[in-house]
């Protein structure tokens, strides 16, 4: 079964967006965070500016997992889909169509997955880029092959000949110390976070995920997603004390 979140003033969407009733899992978070878990994330934005929109989008970009709700202007829509939004709709919006238009984003999860935790290290393949809560790490592309081609096969031995061959995409000896150099600096960027033992090297020759950095550590506290900062500090109903955690009654069947 699917499974969606819900980004807005209060912490249960609305009969007429309820996805529940169409067989998909409401996520509610972890640890305070609706934003940091990484699967289709509903939002409904009607009573947000364009630019707070814009800043969501911006937050999560490419965005491809928001789902915006209430966007009434054509134009606002065309400039979120440009952004990278997977679908901004207007308030009309039915279930039926919400639901058909999730799958779709959510099929997408399926055939390409975007992220992987590694522990602490959380990798980004459209960003092609490591993150250390909200820290990136700025790896090189051939940093970040060989950190995704690593995770491909967690605790077991990646060759030399196979970093060359999947990551620098050549099936001969370049006679150079190349890959050697990229591990080295990938080891050193992993040091400033504090995960320099990640990567170990094997008495074989090779390079495999260690376990001196757990990988199923619990959740990084909630605010460290970029999106999950951002939606926090919205004031949602024009009040300073309300945020997007807050749960707010329901005057509205559009809330």
């Amino acid at each position: 079964m699917s499974v969606f979140g819900w980004i807005a003033a209060g912490d249960e969407p609305p009969d007429r967006w309820d996805m529940r009733l169409r067989d998909w899992n409401l996520c509610k978070g972890q640890d305070g965070s609706r934003a940091d878990c990484k699967h289709v994330l509903v939002c409904n934005v009607r009573h947000l500016t364009q630019e707070q929109r814009i800043g969501m989008a911006e937050a999560d970009r490419p965005a491809w997992r928001l789902i915006m709700l209430g966007v009434e202007e054509a134009a606002d829509r065309a400039q979120l889909l440009t952004i990278g939004c997977a679908e901004a709709l207007p308030s009309c919006t039915s279930l039926r169509e919400l639901a058909a238009r999730a799958k779709r984003v959510d099929d997408m999860f399926g055939l390409l997955p975007r992220w992987r935790s590694l522990g602490p290290i959380t990798l980004d393949l459209f960003h092609r880029d490591a993150r250390h809560g909200p820290r990136w790490l700025h790896l090189h592309p051939r940093e970040f092959g060989v950190l995704w081609r690593l995770a491909d096969t967690p605790g077991e031995r990646v060759t030399r000949a196979d970093l060359l061959k999947d990551v620098w995409r050549i099936n001969h000896e370049p006679g150079t110390n190349s890959v050697e150099v990229h591990v080295s600096r990938l080891r050193g960027k992993l040091a400033e976070v504090g995960c320099d033992k990640l990567v170990a090297t094997v008495p074989e020759g090779g390079y495999r995920l260690t376990g001196e950095v757990p990988f199923m550590l619990a959740r990084p506290p909630a605010g460290t997603d970029a999106l999950d900062r951002y939606v926090r500090q919205i004031d949602w109903h024009g009040s300073p004390a309300c945020s997007a955690q807050a749960t707010i009654p329901h005057n509205s069947q559009l809330d």
